[in-house]
C-alpha cells in the first residue's frame, strides 16, 4: 500500500461495558502479537526497517510503531507487509498450541475469533480473523465492521482479490472510481489492486470478507 492510508480517523470516545472491555483487551493482545511477529520475521530475514519501508511503501516510522504495538494496521496493510516478507497474513494471527495445527478441516467457534482493535490505528475498521487455525491457506476470511466516517485520503490497495458479502446494515463501497450501496445479502467481488474503501451508512454495518492470495 503506497500512501493509501495516510490519515487517522477520529477515535470514538466510549464508556465500554464488561463485554466490550474484554474485546478491547483481546484486541490489544492481538496487536502485540502482530507487531512481534512482523518484527521477528523481518529480523529472521535480515531485512532492515528501511528496506521493508521501500518494499511496502510505508514509512519507517509507521512500521516501527506497528512492530512496537503502537499501531494496529488494517488488513490491506498487513497483506502488503506479508507480501514483502513472503508470508501468509494468517501467520500474524497464529498463537501457540492448538492454533498451529495444520489440519485439512479446521474449526473456529464464534467465541474463538481473533479481534483486532477499532480506532485510528485501524482507520476505524473493526475486523476479526475467523480462520486463524488453518495454515498454508489461499484465502483469508474476516468479519468486518465498517466505520461511519473515513478521511477522504484513506484508500486501500494490495495484491490479490476479495469478496465482500454484507451481513447487516448498509455499506457505501468505493472502488475504481465507482460507488456502490450494498445491503444485507449483496456481494461485491473486486481485484484488490483497485484502490477501494468502504463505510457504513447509518448504524452498524458488518460484512464477511474473504481475501484471496497465494499460499507460501
Amino acid at each position: 500500500m503506497v500512501k493509501r492510508a495516510r490519515k487517522k480517523g477520529a477515535v470514538p470516545v466510549l464508556v465500554p461495558n464488561i463485554r466490550s472491555m474484554s474485546q478491547i483487551e483481546r484486541a490489544h493482545e492481538v496487536g502485540q502479537m502482530i507487531g512481534g511477529r512482523i518484527r521477528d520475521q523481518r529480523k529472521a530475514r535480515r531485512i532492515t526497517l528501511e528496506n521493508l519501508a521501500k518494499k511496502t511503501g510505508f514509512t519507517r516510522g509507521y512500521l516501527s510503531k506497528i512492530e512496537n504495538s503502537r499501531k494496529v494496521p488494517p488488513i490491506g496493510s498487513l497483506a502488503r507487509i506479508a507480501q514483502a516478507l513472503d508470508l501468509e497474513i494468517g501467520l500474524f494471527f497464529q498463537t501457540n498450541g492448538f492454533d498451529q495445527a495444520d489440519e485439512r478441516v479446521s474449526l473456529v467457534r464464534a467465541n474463538e475469533r481473533k479481534h483486532v482493535s477499532r480506532g485510528g490505528s485501524t482507520f476505524g475498521y473493526n475486523y476479526e480473523s475467523v480462520a486463524h487455525r488453518k495454515l498454508h491457506k489461499h484465502m483469508e476470511p474476516f468479519i468486518f465492521t465498517y466505520p461511519a466516517n473515513l478521511s477522504r485520503d484513506v484508500w486501500f490497495e494490495h495484491e490479490g482479490e476479495e469478496i465482500v458479502f454484507v451481513l447487516s446494515g448498509r455499506v457505501e463501497f468505493e472502488a475504481g472510481g465507482d460507488r456502490f450501496i450494498l445491503e444485507p445479502g449483496d456481494t461485491l467481488y473486486l481485484e484488490s489492486e483497485v484502490p477501494h474503501r468502504a463505510r457504513s451508512l447509518g448504524g452498524e454495518a458488518k460484512a464477511f470478507v474473504v481475501i484471496f492470495g497465494h499460499a507460501h
